[in-house]
């Protein structure tokens, strides 16, 4: 299906495409220098914790069902299912909430106010460009990735860059006294967004979906793994110091934040200020492409195994891509678009879509530790090319460490932690999870109709 096309470099390119995520930068940025001790402290207990599983995972068990394969095999079908079904979830999520910046963008560039129906239009261009081109195969894809990642690392070189500029002659814009940095913990806006740091960081395991398209897996994705992580943690701390440096936290726009930031700094009329706007556009749209590819793989996987709708199996004779999946990703996010059109345009559809895929796709990693436990345990016939050095209490640590920061994160995320205005507000978020997890539910149990017995995973069996 795939031709064996990717290098290591072609790899760690497609590492930074798919987890370097531009558009969080600017909502990671809202919580002020405190993010900064955030940034480092994830980096340590989960960043680390959570590549080594990938790695391990990845070249141990490289099916191109990724994630859900390895939940599945550890924990068997049922929690295999609800890993898979989060997963696709965030992503029509995702796709629409990126679409919703365009317009915005657009505007801080030329101010040009466009009107309901014609920011609906530029956004269903956005969805279904992504869908078209999550038919070709990801081999044939992979000037996408690199040129996704190159134009990524492009605008965080520009945005730092300019920051350390800006910050030698005009002065910081935000207050950088010591006491700053120092996390507030009774500060439960701050706290809101720790989710979008450790999204910040999810992605590593759609690399493990491109095994097939690759010329030495077992030993690439490990490498790759290391040093995207490294890169990726330099760039977002790169991209967080030039935003502070020219937007008060309290004045930053959670979707077109980093343009705001040039524009603040170089001015709106600059050609750097278009370049950068043009080139973060492009960005969101290589980022979902790449994305499409893993998740389209694990959702139509996952079909085969009566997991999710008989739909999603549904692959291109002449490629073998999983085209169900995309089709899908494409109208429920179209559908989700469309809802402005009665909520009005005063609506934070943004903020409300991004949190709400943000919290499925974290909810969609908690099971992926408890599997990795029951694997290493109970399959010991699987050879492992790479292993997590891990072993004893500090594995069970270093794995329930992360499960702990993924539900403390989706709590503050979605759960009004005040009676204040800001925390109500999260309400609508909390009742679409709700409403949609219990949806998943019945739609796992629709789907495994006609399947005589459930895998019980390596544990039971």
């Amino acid at each position: 299906m795939l031709g064996k096309k990717f290098s290591l470099i072609d790899v760690v390119l497609s590492v930074i495409c798919v987890v370097f995520t531009i558009e969080a930068a600017a909502p990671a940025s809202a919580m002020g220098n405190v993010q900064f001790f955030w940034w480092g402290f994830l980096i340590v207990t989960f960043l680390l914790p959570y590549g080594l599983v990938v790695a391990e995972l990845g070249t141990a068990y490289d099916s191109c069902g990724g994630l859900y394969d390895w939940v599945r095999e550890g924990l068997g079908d049922k929690w295999g299912a609800r890993c898979s079904l989060c997963y696709w979830v965030n992503f029509p999520l995702w796709i629409a909430s990126l679409a919703c910046m365009a317009p915005s963008i657009i505007h801080s560039l030329w101010g040009i106010e466009l009107t309901l129906g014609v920011k609906i239009a530029l956004e269903l261009i956005f969805v279904w460009g992504v869908t078209l081109l999550a038919f070709s195969p990801v081999s044939d894809s992979e000037w996408i990735m690199n040129g996704g990642a190159i134009i990524k690392v492009f605008v965080v070189l520009v945005v730092g860059a300019c920051g350390v500029w800006f910050a030698c002659t005009q002065g910081f814009a935000n207050d950088m006294s010591p006491q700053t940095f120092i996390p507030d913990f009774s500060d439960t806006k701050s706290l809101t967004y720790l989710s979008i740091i450790l999204f910040n960081f999810m992605g590593f395991e759609v690399v493990a979906t491109f095994a097939g398209a690759m010329k030495d897996p077992s030993h690439d994705i490990p490498r790759a793994i290391i040093v995207g992580g490294i890169a990726i943690a330099a760039i977002y701390i790169l991209c967080g110091i030039g935003i502070g440096a020219a937007v008060p936290t309290e004045q930053l726009s959670l979707d077109s934040g980093i343009v705001d930031a040039v524009a603040a700094m170089l001015g709106s009329a600059h050609p750097l200020t278009a370049a950068v706007g043009i080139a973060f556009m492009v960005t969101l749209f290589a980022n979902m492409t790449c994305w499409s590819f893993g998740v389209n793989q694990v959702a139509c996987y996952a079909a085969g195994h009566g997991n999710m709708p008989k739909i999603f199996s549904l692959c291109s004779r002449r490629t073998g891509m999983p085209i169900g999946a995309a089709i899908m990703n494409g109208v429920i996010a179209s559908l989700v678009l469309l809802l402005q059109m009665f909520l009005g345009e005063d609506s934070d559809v943004f903020w409300v879509l991004f949190s709400t895929n943000v919290v499925f796709l974290l909810l969609s990693y908690i099971p992926m530790f408890p599997a990795f436990w029951c694997l290493r345990i109970y399959d010991s016939k699987t050879k492992r090319v790479f292993r997590a050095p891990f072993e004893g209490k500090v594995l069970a640590a270093a794995l329930a460490l992360p499960v702990i920061e993924l539900v403390l994160a989706i709590v503050a995320t979605i759960v009004p932690l005040g009676m204040g205005a800001e925390e109500l507000a999260k309400l609508p978020m909390l009742l679409s999870v709700i409403v949609l997890a219990a949806v998943g539910e019945g739609v796992r149990i629709y789907s495994k109709r006609g399947r005589t017995s459930d895998f019980p995973g390596v544990a039971k069996r």
